[in-house]
């Protein structure tokens, strides 16, 4: 284990719990995704820390004396260490009671040990721990290895428990590229949703892209197992044919999973924005199969699709998540997914451009979904858009590349020149925003000059 994959401070405090708990009796031992990342050479910005031996409100007594205890995840028997990423927790044992993400029955014990409690765990690479005082890796059940070779394996039989862990395991293998072992492929194709809450359910959906180094792996593995099928929208991608000519690489879903590996080259490690556009990249072409055919020519044809892909894009993304601008912000970019190609064939106005960031808000996020739907076919494309590269240098050479234009003459203006409040004022304003778009102005001096006009000329009138 390499400490340096800790920042200096986080290290220090997981060094100062592991001794307090050791001088009480106890052992605290680093767990989880932080250990899994430290040994495949990963930094690690949280970490989680399971005590054994110590009761817990000894646990609570001890670490009170170095720090500030946050009692957010005290119900759940979790501990938070203020002004640190710090979970601290003693092993539970979980009792499956009802169906369902919270159909448990959970109780702290102790005095388990190591290996039982690593068998709690969903998968071997999840389930090493590390004692940072003496160096000791624990590892029952061979998560290492399994780590060594590229394997996903469930610890144990309780893995069936949860059906959240279908999708960790999604996520799991884009993110290591991973194998999953036949029998953790068998145990998943046994579960159902169960009614897992959609918050639960976009957190890995949301690793899964923000995270995930081939989200292509994950995508085949949800199908692979049949939970695909769960996702009806991402279901219909497979088999909707496309025209060999623009798509060699076939079918939408296999267009899709590479316009995703495409999407990872790109990311820029905002959660916020990876997110909206990894999403888009996602649902992009979910219209084609409402709208593919064959004409006459036996050329297969999709018009429409964008518009058409709004139905289920937003069923799927609502089963997501409630998130209003997420979901708004996708759309927009699922909507306008072909625009760029139309816009640099038509060599497109000023005009033009304006109103399309009027419209997406975010040209710079469009044109990321356009390189992704561009480099995601056979044979892969691995320079720039031209059409991406010319929507961009002109976006920000008209200053609208990562934010809409704003309009310059606003209500406070029209007051200034003698206006009244009221219902004119809406129109008025509308009407000097569309010349604003347009470039009939592009300051607030000459946008005041040209409403001067307008209401000149509707009192002469």
């Amino acid at each position: 284990m390499n400490k340096n994959l800790l920042p200096q401070d986080l290290y220090d405090a997981c060094i100062r719990i592991a001794e307090r708990v050791r001088e009480a009796g106890g052992r605290a031992l680093l767990v989880g995704g932080c250990v899994r990342d430290a040994l495949l050479g990963l930094e690690s910005k949280d970490v989680d820390i399971e005590v054994f031996g110590l009761p817990h409100a000894e646990l609570e007594r001890q670490l009170a004396l170095d720090f500030t205890i946050n009692h957010v995840g005290k119900s759940f028997g979790v501990l938070k260490i203020k002004d640190f990423p710090i979970d601290v927790a003693l092993p539970r044992r979980e009792s499956k009671v009802g169906s369902g993400h919270k159909g448990f029955i959970v109780a702290s014990e102790p005095e388990m040990s190591f290996a039982e409690a690593a068998l709690r765990r969903d998968f071997s690479l999840n389930a090493i721990s590390w004692d940072p005082l003496s160096g000791e890796i624990i590892d029952p059940c061979n998560g290492r290895r399994d780590l060594t070779a590229g394997v996903l394996r469930h610890t144990s039989e309780k893995f069936i428990e949860d059906p959240l862990r279908v999708l960790r395991a999604m996520q799991f293998v884009a993110r290591f590229a991973l194998d999953v072992d036949p029998s953790t492929l068998a145990l998943c194709r046994q579960l159902e949703p169960e009614g897992l809450p959609p918050e639960r359910l976009f957190e890995e959906w949301k690793k899964l892209l923000i995270k995930g180094q081939k989200p292509s792996m994950g995508l085949n593995f949800l199908r692979d197992c049949g939970w695909v099928r769960y996702y009806p929208e991402l279901q219909a991608l497979e088999n909707c044919p496309q025209d060999p000519e623009w798509h060699p690489e076939g079918d939408v879903w296999i267009h899709t999973l590479l316009c995703l590996d495409a999407y990872v080259q790109e990311r820029i490690r905002d959660e916020w924005e990876d997110s909206v556009v990894g999403f888009a990249v996602l649902c992009h072409d979910l219209g084609k199969p409402l709208t593919t055919f064959c004409d006459k020519d036996g050329r297969i044809r999709s018009p429409g699709h964008a518009e058409e892909g709004l139905i289920p894009a937003r069923s799927f993304l609502a089963r997501l998540t409630q998130q209003r601008e997420l979901i708004d912000s996708v759309l927009v970019l699922v909507l306008h997914h072909m625009r760029p190609i139309e816009l640099y064939k038509a060599r497109a106005s000023d005009a033009a451009i304006r109103r399309l960031s009027q419209k997406v808000g975010r040209i710079d996020r469009l044109v990321r979904v356009d390189s992704a739907d561009r480099r995601g076919r056979l044979p892969v494309k691995t320079d720039a858009s031209p059409q991406g590269q010319w929507l961009l240098e002109r976006a920000e050479a008209l200053a609208v590349k990562d934010a809409a234009p704003q309009p310059l003459v606003q209500g406070r203006h029209l007051i200034d020149l003698g206006q009244s409040p009221g219902p004119s004022f809406k129109p008025l304003l509308q009407q000097c925003y569309e010349a604003q778009l347009d470039g009939q102005f592009c300051d607030l001096e000459h946008g005041l000059k040209f409403v001067q006009k307008l209401l000149k000329s509707s009192s002469s009138n």
